[in-house]
């Protein structure tokens, strides 16, 4: 319990470390007051349903699933903290690539496209997405699963808590200057905000579609890098307030 509750200290003081950041430099305040009704609505909704509705789902339901459909199995994985914190950095971080590039198919887009949405690189628009995305997300069902299975799963929630801290920094816009020591050791290997806000470049969107690390999209040719910032972000869809919260079911 003390290691889930440091965990979500963590994922906690990285938003408000980032949103206190926002409203204090020039760029993010102005943005933030670009920001329309529905701009703060879809993206406070997101923020709810991602940061309170997921976890109560995740230790309620999706839990007493394993439970049902694997009863004998809680707790029998015994790793080491190493091991665990890889499994949940790297391994479920190349599920998540591919399970990002499926909801860029044909199939999907029309669901993720909501998330597109944005037309600024904010925090508060980090889990923008209809109410019933969340479900189509592996993180789900995979964390759920090893927390179910894990002995100890002290390294996992460690892994668990610095992917979603970094998720809500990749979508700040909280630059690292490119001549700074810190840009030149993070930049070969992290996704930082300027490489995602490439993914939500309006022209070339079907890139970069990694959460922790690139070698996923320079493994699979979808590595799109450069050290500027994309002119235009977002795209512009028909949808009204009430069809992007609940399409297709509208």
């Amino acid at each position: 319990m003390e290691i889930k509750n440091f965990g979500q200290l963590i994922i906690f003081g990285t938003f408000i470390g980032l949103f206190g950041w926002t409203i204090t430099n020039h760029l993010g305040l102005t943005q933030l007051k670009l920001k329309t009704r529905e701009d703060w609505l879809l993206d406070g909704t997101g923020l709810t349903i991602q940061g309170i509705l997921i976890p109560l789902l995740q230790a309620t339901l999706v839990y007493s699933l394993y439970q049902h459909i694997l009863p004998v199995q809680q707790g029998s994985l015994k790793l080491l903290l190493i091991p665990t914190f890889i499994i949940s950095f790297v391994l479920v971080d190349y599920l998540y690539y591919w399970n990002h590039r499926l909801l860029h198919t044909k199939l999907l887009w029309k669901v993720h496209q909501v998330h597109h949405t944005v037309t600024q690189m904010d925090v508060l628009g980090t889990s923008r997405n209809t109410l019933w995305t969340s479900l189509l997300i592996v993180y789900l069902w995979i964390h759920t699963l090893f927390l179910y299975l894990l002995a100890d799963p002290t390294g996992y929630l460690l892994g668990v808590s610095l992917t979603s801290a970094l998720d809500l920094w990749r979508h700040s816009n909280l630059i690292i200057p490119e001549n700074s020591w810190f840009y030149q050791f993070l930049s070969s290997w992290l996704i930082l905000p300027q490489d995602h806000a490439w993914h939500h470049c309006r022209e070339i969107h079907n890139y970069n579609y990694g959460a922790n690390l690139k070698i996923w999209d320079r493994l699979h040719g979808t590595c799109y890098e450069s050290k500027k910032m994309p002119s235009i972000i977002g795209i512009p869809i028909s949808l009204n307030l009430f069809q992007k919260l609940l399409f297709p079911f509208t």
